[in-house]
């Protein structure tokens, strides 16, 4: 109960300030805060410039603070966030963002990719999902159907692999590790057919499985990973 009565009262705390905020600025004479955001915006292409994302952050949050109508301050710190490798934090200021505006592009990937880095693949999904019924990127539909395969949701997973061997591009490219320094670079179609392969594996589809494992090789015969599942079948 102590910890209950600890975080209402944090919570309590935390929403006085805001609104004190919000009728600070709301009091704010235009012309003032006019200079402060030029002052801030100077600021933070100056810690751009420097490399000083911790600065950068801190002019955003006061703009934002300023500003809480324009959406672009909160976009511009997703993709800070991202960028600093900081997933959790990217991930929850794209969600916020997402709130207002659901065809964010730039969100929607920043909080696809930044849930699946954290292992949230359940949350993740739908954004991936968005992002290529609004962007039609073949890779944002690759990413769908591996996540729909981690998640064995196999029957989805299926359908975005055969969506996408129809409508994949020749010049569409998926990079595997070749080793610790090198990457392959597979073509989408080869490379949704060894995922197809591998979702009729988990299902002990091994005849079904090895077709489209010889499929993919066909397309790509240097296709190491797709030789392994291959023998998996055997």
């Amino acid at each position: 109960m102590k910890h209950v009565f600890l975080m209402l009262l944090m919570a309590f705390c935390a929403s006085t300030t805001i609104a004190q905020t919000a009728d600070s600025v709301a009091r704010l004479d235009p012309k003032l805060k006019k200079t402060l955001n030029a002052a801030d915006q100077a600021a933070y292409q100056l810690a751009l410039r420097y490399n000083d994302m911790a600065s950068a952050k801190s002019s955003l949050y006061d703009l934002i603070v300023r500003n809480p109508e324009d959406i672009r301050y909160i976009e511009m710190l997703g993709s800070l966030y991202y960028e600093s490798g900081q997933s959790m934090s990217a991930a929850l200021v794209s969600m916020d963002v997402l709130k207002v505006n659901d065809k964010s592009i730039p969100s929607l990937e920043i909080a696809a990719y930044s849930l699946e880095q954290v292992g949230a693949l359940e949350r993740s999904l739908p954004y991936f999902e968005s992002l290529y019924l609004l962007s039609g990127d073949n890779f944002s539909l690759y990413k769908t159907g591996y996540i729909q395969y981690s998640l064995k949701k196999y029957p989805e997973a299926l359908n975005s692999m055969n969506m996408l061997i129809k409508n994949a591009k020749p010049e569409d490219k998926v990079g595997f590790p070749k080793s610790q320094t090198e990457t392959q670079e597979i073509s989408m179609k080869a490379a949704a057919l060894n995922l197809k392969g591998m979702i009729y594996l988990d299902q002990g589809s091994k005849t079904e499985a090895k077709t489209a494992f010889e499929e993919a090789i066909s397309l790509e015969p240097a296709f190491d990973f797709a030789k392994e599942n291959l023998a998996k079948t055997n």
